[in-house]
């Protein structure tokens, strides 16, 4: 009996020793990472599959630590596995997911009524965003979910944005922006308080989203694209 107790205790002392070893060791990457980095606002610091690597989480982007020698790897850098496949990029794409499926869809612009979901982050005077709204415009099988980011050098987006949100149709007030039939200016400009203040909301989930460029996608919750780039947004959708 006594054995028996004494192995329980040791035991008990055994696995105690190392889950504290393993909070000082979590403890101590966060602290080295503060000390190296201290300008560095981060979310998550956890590892990797890189031995005596951990990636840091910091908004929708990713880095890697290393706290030996000290270094932190930022970025659009490439980290390529033995099948040839960009698994940062991968990891980046896993972290801007799983902040895009908290967002408030009801603050969105809905067009559509299709199966497939589509979340577009557009500017009304980017011929790009023009392009691909051309593109949706010819389909059935898609509900749009539109948020707004007036890009600084397009100096009549908020305008449009805001008459969008003013309009009694804001889906064809939509249309009618992204097919430049606001351009020529001769629509009455918006100030509505409400329109106002949802504008702000579009740029904020856009800043938290860490988009800086229109436009961009998030289809069915699973894919990102960035650009008018129709080949995958159509594999995406078949998807």
């Amino acid at each position: 009996m006594n054995r028996q107790v004494a192995f329980f205790t040791f035991t008990v002392f055994l696995l105690s020793g190392l889950i504290l070893c393993s909070l000082v060791s979590a403890e101590t990457v966060e602290d080295s990472f503060r000390k190296i980095f201290p300008k560095y606002n981060y979310d998550i610091i956890r590892k990797s599959e890189i031995k005596g690597a951990y990636e840091v989480i910091m908004g929708a982007d990713i880095g890697l630590f290393f706290p030996e020698p000290g270094y932190l790897i930022v970025g659009d850098f490439a980290m390529i596995d033995r099948d040839g496949k960009n698994i940062a990029e991968k990891k980046r794409n896993e972290v801007f997911l799983a902040r895009t499926r908290t967002l408030p869809l009801d603050k969105a612009l809905k067009i559509g009524s299709g199966q497939n979901i589509v979340i577009e982050i557009t500017d009304p005077d980017c011929p790009y965003c023009r392009r691909a709204a051309a593109f949706f415009e010819k389909r059935n099988d898609v509900t749009k979910y539109v948020f707004f980011l007036p890009l600084p050098y397009n100096k009549d987006a908020e305008n449009k944005i805001q008459y969008i949100f003013c309009a009694e149709d804001r889906a064809k007030a939509y249309y009618d922006a992204m097919q430049g039939k606001l351009d020529s200016k001769q629509y009455e400009a918006c100030k509505r308080q409400d329109a106002v203040d949802l504008l702000k909301v579009h740029k904020d989930i856009t800043a938290r989203l860490g988009i800086g460029g229109t436009p961009s996608f998030i289809i069915n919750n699973s894919i990102v694209v960035v650009g008018a780039d129709f080949q995958k947004i159509e594999r995406a959708l078949k998807k």
